[in-house]
């Protein structure tokens, strides 16, 4: 189901027949557990003044589903945690607002691993989403039910965020197309933040042209948000012929399951078939970027969630007898296990006597980082590997080794860090029938030619 496919429905019935539908798509779906709340009434009245023309626009009718981290009015906004749960935002996010008004509809937020803070939205505060393909499995994550329900074609596209591979992952375990931008390219003004210096926003779509319209209209400069850039994404028609891609040896091992690297040989053959040229290239820091990663954004981590103590909004605990007794049980009641633990090593690298240690080493190694993907950039128009190095795992495998899980983000966080666009585009499937996706990198501000060249490979 593409926007085009509903413009259409649209245009033979009426918006709100086509909000209905999608609501109703979304109620016989349950089983998945995918969506947190509907924003049922508000979307039916919006409908309605779509079909009367007093909304009009691009995506005029067209729903769709938002990660519940981002502020949207019709629910609470809970980031799938015991924290919020009964928090309604005062203000919508601008990505949000943005969809709006080009006449989108919002109609319902989706589960996630709680604070985002996860990589299979199993540390939801309110269950697991299955995987769309077999629901003995995970949806990846931490933006799990966006792509889970932009798999069974609930809605044409869905918002997530990715900080480290929260589109990208679960976007490759459920078979649909999912982005993350460059830093800095949609506002994040709105939305819950993570880790500040990584986060960014993006979303899931079954094709690559319905991506490049919702960026296109996300993007660009908000003064309410000062990573912003001004509004460089335009979209291309045509990819550039001939382009020299840099296959990452380092996501090719032989740790990562033969089904995936098949998958994705397969499509650089695809790539050499259209007239691309394939070399494989090395990205030594890439071993050290998991470890980076889990030492900087702990540390953001630990700052951003300090706001969330019992006294301004959100849960707060009741029977204390002393200010510190609210602070630790507010925290211990509203956050979930991994919530603690990234505070937990937060606060132990931002403290007196291993900051220098681990934060100050950690920032000096995503610098060096940063020059490797640079100097590839320089003989490479963009990258191309794996987006993780398994099919989507068995609901409950990973959750009490907190490494193994850590380790299924080991090929995402990479562009995360240097703050690059990449984007997971489906490659296939595995023996068992569970779908691969791989994964294309560019430098800086090429949004648009890497969606260019995912469109460009569609049909191949």
């Amino acid at each position: 189901m593409t926007i085009t496919d509903i413009q259409n429905q649209i245009k033979a019935t009426s918006a709100r027949a086509v909000v209905e539908n999608s609501i109703k798509l979304a109620r016989e779906n349950e089983q998945y557990h995918a969506i947190l709340n509907l924003t049922e009434e508000r979307a039916l009245k919006l409908a309605d003044e779509v079909d009367a023309g007093k909304i009009t626009g691009k995506l005029a009718g067209v729903p769709f589903l938002v990660k519940d981290n981002f502020l949207a009015f019709g629910a609470p906004t809970t980031a799938a945690s015991k924290m919020l749960e009964k928090f309604d935002a005062p203000l919508q996010a601008t990505a949000v607002e943005k969809l709006e008004a080009e006449g989108a509809i919002c109609i319902g937020k989706t589960n996630l691993d709680a604070f985002a803070h996860g990589g299979s939205t199993e540390n939801s505060a309110y269950g697991p989403t299955k995987n769309a393909y077999d629901q003995s499995r995970v949806s990846g994550g931490s933006s799990g039910g966006s792509a889970v329900f932009t798999a069974l074609n609930v809605v044409p596209f869905a918002l997530g965020s990715d900080t480290g591979g929260s589109i990208r992952q679960p976007a490759s375990f459920n078979g649909v197309i999912g982005i993350k931008p460059t830093y800095g390219m949609v506002s994040r003004y709105g939305v819950i933040a993570m880790a500040s210096s990584t986060d960014t926003i993006g979303a899931f779509a079954t094709n690559v042209s319905d991506v490049e319209m919702v960026m296109d209209i996300m993007s660009g400069l908000d003064p309410r948000d000062m990573t912003t850039m001004s509004d460089f994404f335009q979209v291309k028609t045509d990819a550039k012929p001939g382009q020299k891609i840099g296959l990452i040896k380092d996501f090719m091992t032989d740790d990562v399951d033969s089904d995936v690297r098949a998958k994705v040989n397969e499509y650089v053959e695809k790539l050499r078939a259209a007239g691309h040229t394939v070399e494989e290239v090395s990205l030594p820091m890439a071993e050290y970027a998991l470890a980076i990663y889990y030492i900087i954004v702990p540390a953001e981590i630990s700052s951003n969630l300090a706001r969330f103590d019992g006294i301004r909004y959100g849960h707060r605990a009741e029977s204390v007898k002393t200010l510190a007794e609210l602070y630790g049980r507010t925290r211990d009641e509203g956050f979930v296990t991994e919530n603690k633990r990234r505070i937990m090593i937060g606060s132990y690298v931002l403290s007196s006597g291993f900051f220098d240690a681990y934060y100050l080493q950690a920032q000096k190694a995503r610098t060096l980082l940063i020059n490797e993907f640079n100097k590839l950039f320089a003989s490479y128009d963009l990258l191309i590997g794996p987006v993780a190095p398994t099919t989507a795992f068995k609901l409950g495998e990973n959750t009490s080794d907190p490494i193994k899980m850590y380790l299924e983000d080991i090929m995402t966080v990479p562009a995360s860090l240097a703050g690059l666009p990449a984007i997971s585009v489906p490659a296939g499937f595995s023996q068992t029938g569970l779908p691969i996706g791989v994964q294309f990198i560019g430098p800086r501000q090429s949004d648009a030619d890497l969606l260019a060249l995912a469109r460009s490979m569609e049909t191949k």
